[in-house]
């Protein structure tokens, strides 16, 4: 014979109300407790204990352990936040508890540098022990336990164990079922639905086998009189059936005698007996349910009743399953919507769980800013100003225009044309006659007295091209000259053409 203890863990999450539990057996050559579940969504990070020791020095069992876990990383992503997109670590690093430190976008970053907060509990407790044979055959669903259910398979809780096939001391079977309630993803099979594992009949298997394992007596029930002799109640129920098919012959229910009052003073008053109680307020997991009474007759010296009239107690549903939005991938960032300067890209993922399983609200689609080198631009010009006069009155001379740069060329775009054009003019020819230089002086001074050319005007621009003038007037006019030998004359020139 060999001594085997059954202990229970329940494990819970500091911002979850829910705390799933399993139980294990444990014995002389297995005693060391492991387990690793991990963050989601994370990166990788987990929580976990490694190799924890349910043997004691003195060679007795552990009663209790309660134990705080912190985050470990991995070592295979290198995302900083809860939600980051996959970020592989080449090479992959040694698993490591995190740290304030890491990283100041981490939801654990404490610039302080110090200790992280739990983020989870685990309650290890011994509550059986049991004596079986040395004979192990172990059973389908300890040899499939916790390790080829995937994820994406969602089933319902185990049935009670079948009676055993056999009823004399040869071996038999017995069976459990569960059902399938949602396959999330069609491409990952599910495991087996029905569980069987060796039994015999009553009365050939340990004295141990016909043992019921009973939960602890829930608190007595109020007294049902609120003045002189009534009963109260108290429940438990049966946490597991005994190995050998045969029925639980334990009580569920027990009932005693109660006095409130015995005297049943004139303070005293009556009460009706409780109503039914209301729903759970969960539909799920724990929640609370409240009952009420009336007052039948009130204390006869006229003071107020002191009974309770409404009564409130927890209630437990059965366990909350949340079928979890089941995502593909983020997809890679698209191309930016701009070939140069600022634009935006995007990127999409798929919802892969049926819709009919409840409504996701995780984003499937994501947008960021994305920058190319800049557009080029090309020189912008002003529009060409109106032909000067022409510089000489009589003969050959030239016409002046202009324009100025609006705007540079940037970025590689076109450069600037020109800003000043010249075309030639020709007013009349001079009279060349057959006098000579000083005659024809002479005549034209008798005609007509100039003022000596006056300097140059400022330029019209400080760069990009502008014009100057300068002008000649009659000093004096004769009636008899003619109009054109004493016009005022004025002369242009482009100036400051550099570029602004």
């Amino acid at each position: 014979m060999s001594e085997i203890w059954l202990y229970k863990y329940e494990f819970s999450f500091s911002c979850s109300r829910a705390a799933p539990s399993a139980e294990f057996s444990v014995d002389r050559t297995r005693h060391l407790m492991s387990f690793l579940t991990m963050l989601g969504p994370s990166p990788d990070w987990n929580v976990g204990l490694s190799s924890e020791d349910l043997c004691t020095r003195e060679c007795g069992w552990v009663q209790k352990v309660v134990q705080d876990l912190i985050p470990w990383d991995a070592g295979t992503d290198s995302g900083v936040t809860y939600e980051s997109p996959n970020k592989p670590t080449t090479p992959q690093e040694k698993i490591r508890p995190l740290t304030s430190l890491d990283h100041p976008q981490s939801p654990f970053y404490d610039p302080e540098g110090g200790a992280i907060t739990p983020v989870a509990r685990v309650v290890v407790e011994r509550i059986a022990r049991k004596q079986i044979i040395h004979i192990y055959e172990p059973s389908v669903s300890q040899q499939c336990s916790g390790n080829d259910t995937p994820e994406t398979c969602i089933y319902s809780n185990w049935s009670p164990w079948s009676a055993c096939s056999s009823s004399t001391c040869e071996k038999g079977k017995r069976m459990r079922q569960r059902m399938l309630k949602a396959q999330l993803d069609l491409s990952v099979p599910c495991p087996h639905t029905q569980d069987f594992e060796p039994c015999m009949g009553p009365g050939c298997s340990d004295e141990d086998a016909s043992t019921c394992m009973m939960s602890e007596w829930i608190t007595w029930s109020p007294c049902s009189m609120s003045c002189g002799a009534g009963v109260r109640s108290r429940e438990r129920y049966v946490k597991q059936f005994p190995d050998d098919g045969f029925a639980c012959t334990h009580p569920t229910e027990e009932t005693e005698p109660c006095t409130v009052n015995e005297d049943c003073s004139p303070s005293s008053c009556l009460v009706t007996e409780w109503g039914e109680w209301d729903a759970c307020s969960a539909t799920c997991g724990l929640g609370m349910k409240r009952r009420e009474r009336m007052v039948k007759m009130p204390p006869s010296d006229g003071s107020i009743c002191g009974a309770e009239v409404v009564e409130v107690e927890k209630c437990m549903m059965p366990e909350c399953h949340t079928i979890p939005c089941l995502l593909s991938p983020w997809s890679d960032w698209s191309d930016c919507s701009v070939t140069c300067g600022k634009g935006t890209r995007t990127r999409q993922r798929m919802l892969k769980s049926p819709a009919e399983l409840g409504e996701c609200n995780e984003e499937l689609e994501q947008m960021e800013k994305c920058m190319l080198p800049e557009c080029p631009m090309d020189c912008v010009m002003s529009d060409w100003s109106e032909w000067s006069e022409c510089s000489k009155s009589c003969g050959k001379g030239h016409l002046v225009r202009t324009r100025t740069i609006t705007l540079e060329p940037q970025f590689g775009g076109d450069p600037c044309p020109e800003i000043t054009q010249r075309k030639t003019c020709k007013i009349k020819k001079c009279n060349q006659g057959g006098i000579s230089s000083d005659e024809r002086k002479r005549r034209k001074e008798d005609r007509c007295k100039m003022k000596p050319w006056s300097a140059w005007t400022d330029c019209t621009k400080l760069c990009g091209g502008g014009i100057q003038e300068r002008l000649m007037t009659a000093k004096r006019r004769f009636k008899n000259a003619q109009l054109t030998s004493c016009k005022d004359r004025k002369e242009i020139r482009a100036c400051n053409v550099h570029p602004c």
